[in-house]
C-alpha cells in the first residue's frame, strides 16, 4: 500500500506489470533451481522490474496500481462533543467522489471538499487484504445495515484507536474501533480471501478473523525475499570436462570419489584436483542445479566459497562475479589479542554479486529465510504476487565486504557454558510457544551460536561504519551458523560497484590502525 498526496494505492500483482521493451531477465542458476525446488514450479525465470522512462513520447513501461481503500474520511472536520471539543468528519465511498477525486456534501453541493483515504483497514495473516464494512460493524450485525450517512469521531488530539467511534445518523449508539481489536470476538467479520492486488475473483477461501490493520503500520506488509551470492565462475575448460563426466560424478561421495577416479574419463576430468577441491566443485555444481537437486544448503554452498584460507579465489577482473583474498593473520591480528584467537580467517571480497528475488510477502508476521538461507515456508505461508507465477522481480547487487571465520571448537566451548544453556532453554520454550500459536509448524530453534554471531554482527556493523565510512544503513550481513558441518562466520557486505572500494581498502588495515573514508558508500 503506497501513500499518494490525496488517495492510496495498491501495487497490482505481476498480471498489471507491463513492459515496453522487453523483460531484462537476470540470469542466476543457483536461485532458479532453488525457487523451483521450494515453490514446486515448472520452471521460473527472474526479471528485472520494469524502468520508467520520462522522456516525451516514449512509450514507458508501468506497474499498475489500484485504489485501496476505497472508504475516505470527508477532511473538513465538524466540532462536536461536550464543549464542541470533539471532532467528526464524514465517512464517504469511492463512489461518492466526483471525477476529480472531491466530495460534494448533500448539505452544500456548491463546495467541493477534499478526502482522504481512511487510516483502517481489514486482514489475515494469509496476507489477505479488504475495507472494513463500516455500515455492519458500527451496526454490529443488527439487522440490515442502513444507508444513512456515517462519519468517524476522534474524541482526543492522540488519534488513538481507543478514542475512536463510528458513527451512523440513524441514531445508534456510535461504537468504539477498540471493539475491533478482539480478533476473537469477530468483531471486523470472517476473512472472504480477497486479493485485491490480483484483482476481482480471485478470492480464496479463508475462515480466520479478520484483524484490524492500520494502512501505514510495519506489519501491513513484510517482503519474503529470497538471496544468494553468485559462485565464481568455473574454468571453461573444466566445466566441458565435468559435463563429459557429470552423470557419473554427480551421485559421488567422499566414499564413492576415489572409486571414480579409476575410471579413464573422470580422472581426466578430475586431473590436478584433490579430492577435498573436486568435492567441493561437485555439491557447488549440485547446489546450482548443475545435473540434479541441489543437496547443499544455500549458506553451506556460500561458506565454502568465501572460506578462502589462502591466496585467492576467482577473478579480480571487471566482469568478475567474484573475487576473495585471504588476509594473512599478522594483518589483522598483529598484537596477538586474546580474542581475536577465537577468529581463525579474515578474508576481504572485493567483488560481490548478490541476486535477490521477491517471490511473495506475509502481513502481521514476518516470514524469510532460515539458518540455512533456504526459504523458510513453515508456519506462514506467503501471500502470492500473481495467479500462476512464472517469473518474479529480482536484483543484482554488485559490491564488496569482509567475511570473518571463527573457530568452531571455540563456539562449541562457549556453548556447553552455564549460562548459556540457560539462555537457550528460554529461547527454546519461545519457539514451542510460536509452534503452539501457529497449527501445524515444526519451527527449530535457530541455536545459540546464530544469535550470538547476530549479536556480534552487529557490533561489527556499527564499528564498520564508523572507521570505513559507511552510513550503518548501506551495509548488510549473512549469518552463517551451520553446527551439522562445522561452519560458523559472518560476511558483511554492500551494494557498491566498482574496483576496489571504501570498505576493502579500510578494513585492510581494520582493526590495527583506524581510517576514516570521506567517500562512504558510492
Amino acid at each position: 500500500m503506497v501513500d499518494l498526496p490525496d488517495r492510496a494505492v495498491l501495487i497490482e500483482g505481476l498480471q498489471g506489470w507491463r513492459f515496453s521493451g522487453g523483460r531484462d531477465e537476470v540470469q542466476e542458476p543457483r536461485l532458479v533451481s532453488k525457487l523451483r525446488e521450494k515453490l514446486q514450479l515448472p520452471s521460473v525465470r527472474l526479471v528485472k522490474p520494469p524502468a520508467f522512462d520520462e522522456r516525451p513520447g516514449v512509450r514507458t513501461s508501468t506497474i499498475g496500481a489500484r485504489i485501496f481503500p476505497t472508504w475516505f474520511l470527508v477532511q473538513e472536520a465538524k466540532p462536536t462533543g461536550p464543549g464542541q471539543q470533539w471532532r467528526r468528519r464524514r465517512l464517504v465511498r469511492w463512489s461518492d467522489l466526483t471525477s476529480t477525486g472531491d466530495f460534494r456534501d448533500d448539505e452544500d453541493k456548491s463546495r467541493r471538499k477534499k478526502v482522504v483515504p481512511v487510516r483502517f483497514v481489514c486482514g489475515c495473516p494469509a496476507g489477505h487484504l479488504d475495507d472494513i464494512d463500516w455500515r455492519v460493524f458500527a451496526h454490529q450485525h443488527q439487522g440490515p445495515s442502513c444507508g444513512r450517512r456515517m462519519w468517524i469521531e476522534e474524541r482526543g488530539t492522540s488519534g488513538d484507536i481507543a478514542e475512536t467511534v463510528i458513527g451512523c445518523e440513524c441514531g445508534i449508539a456510535p461504537r468504539s474501533l477498540y471493539d475491533a481489536l478482539g480478533i476473537e470476538s469477530r468483531a471486523l467479520g470472517t476473512c472472504q480471501g480477497k486479493r485485491p492486488w490480483l484483482g476481482p475473483n480471485t478470492e480464496e477461501n479463508c475462515k480466520q478473523p479478520y484483524r484490524l490493520l492500520v494502512r501505514s503500520a510495519s506489519n501491513a506488509y513484510f517482503p519474503q525475499v529470497f538471496s544468494v551470492l553468485s559462485l565464481p565462475e568455473e574454468d571453461p575448460g573444466l566445466t566441458a570436462r565435468l559435463d563429459a563426466v557429470w552423470h557419473i560424478l554427480g551421485s559421488s561421495t567422499a566414499d564413492t570419489l576415489p572409486a571414480f577416479r579409476t575410471i579413464p574419463d573422470v580422472a581426466q576430468a578430475l586431473e590436478g584436483l584433490s579430492d577435498i577441491e573436486a568435492l567441493a566443485l561437485i555439491e557447488r555444481r549440485r547446489a546450482a542445479g548443475g545435473g540434479g537437486a541441489g543437496d547443499v544448503s544455500v549458506k553451506q554452498a556460500e561458506f565454502e566459497v568465501l572460506d578462502v584460507r589462502t591466496g585467492t579465489r576467482g577473478r579480480d577482473e571487471a566482469d568478475s562475479q567474484f573475487f576473495a583474498e585471504a588476509l594473512p593473520r599478522a594483518a589483522w591480528d598483529s598484537g596477538g589479542k586474546p580474542a581475536l584467537r577465537r577468529v581463525e580467517r579474515v578474508v576481504l571480497v572485493p567483488r560481490l554479486r548478490e541476486v535477490m528475488a521477491l517471490v511473495g510477502f506475509t502481513r502481521f508476521e514476518p516470514a524469510g529465510t532460515d539458518e540455512k538461507g533456504e526459504l523458510d515456508l513453515d508456519g506462514i505461508a506467503p501471500a502470492a504476487l500473481s495467479p500462476e507465477p512464472e517469473w518474479f522481480p529480482a536484483i543484482e547487487n554488485r559490491g564488496e565486504g569482509v567475511f570473518i571465520v571463527l573457530s568452531a571448537d571455540a563456539i562449541s566451548s562457549w556453548r556447553d557454558s552455564d549460562g548459556v544453556r540457560r539462555r537457550g532453554t528460554q529461547f527454546i520454550a519461545g519457539t514451542m510457544a510460536w509452534n503452539d500459536e501457529h497449527p501445524g509448524s515444526d519451527r527449530k530453534f535457530l541455536g545459540a551460536a546464530y544469535i550470538m554471531l547476530h549479536s556480534l554482527s552487529h557490533l561489527l556493523l556499527t564499528r564498520i561504519a564508523l572507521d570505513c565510512g559507511y552510513p550503518a544503513a548501506a551495509l548488510r550481513e549473512r549469518i552463517y551458523a551451520l553446527p551439522d558441518v562445522g561452519m560458523y562466520g559472518i560476511l558483511i557486505h554492500t551494494g557498491t560497484s566498482g574496483s576496489e572500494g571504501t570498505l576493502g581498502r579500510s578494513c585492510r588495515g581494520w582493526p590495527a590502525h583506524r581510517r576514516t573514508s570521506s567517500s562512504g558508500a558510492r
